[in-house]
């Protein structure tokens, strides 16, 4: 399960750096995407406690400034809040930096490179009929106009589910989990209904549903 999720995030990281087009990638050029992902998770972790150490260190001025720079109550109180929340993002920053060893470490694994590389070409692959299918199953809304994080989610899920046999409710359950950690509170619900309502497609009658091979 934590391979599979890995690898789900990995390829999440991947697909962004796929061409917009649907040009199709060699397994090679696939492999260097994996690459340039685990590279990303590895900056993303620096970049995180370097920003943590600079929100530190802003919140250490203001408490200073709370004490030695305030004309009246409502100025230091205003410059303790912000010095609060700036340690509360830094705590934030700091809890995703320490995840993203691991991550990366389990990035490395061969087990999780093969199912991320899989997902990548299926996704490569069979994009337009992805798309198509997504764009099916949406109501009064367009794939196009969805945050990019959101429609690599759904095409890893509809991949997952159409051409590496994954059941129906892992698949959602997995593209939420994603949703949550890397969108917010109304895609991953989105996401979920979108979802559902393509599953629903997919038991519909075959004349409702055309799939290329």
């Amino acid at each position: 399960m934590q391979a599979r999720r890995t690898a789900r995030e990995l390829a999440l990281l991947g697909i962004s750096q796929l061409p917009a087009t649907s040009e199709r990638l060699e397994p090679q050029e696939l492999q260097d995407v994996l690459i340039a992902a685990v590279r990303t998770l590895t900056n993303e972790g620096q970049e995180s406690l370097e920003t943590a150490v600079s929100e530190l260190q802003r919140s250490s001025d203001r408490l200073l400034g709370s004490q030695l720079r305030a004309n009246d109550l409502d100025s230091a109180r205003s410059m303790v809040h912000e010095a609060i929340e700036l340690v509360q993002g830094a705590i934030n920053r700091l809890s995703t930096a320490i995840e993203l060893p691991e991550l990366v470490q389990l990035a490395n694994q061969q087990e999780v490179r093969d199912y991320a590389l899989e997902i990548l070409i299926q996704v490569n692959r069979h994009k337009s009929e992805i798309d198509q299918l997504l764009t099916d199953a949406m109501v009064d809304w367009q794939l196009n106009r969805l945050a990019r994080i959101d429609r690599d989610i759904l095409r890893i899920a509809v991949a997952e589910l159409m051409y590496l046999e994954l059941k129906e409710q892992v698949a959602i359950n997995e593209a939420i989990e994603l949703a949550k950690r890397y969108s917010d509170e109304d895609s991953y619900r989105f996401i979920n209904g979108v979802l559902r309502r393509f599953v629903d497609k997919l038991k519909a009658p075959v004349s409702e549903l055309t799939v290329d091979s």
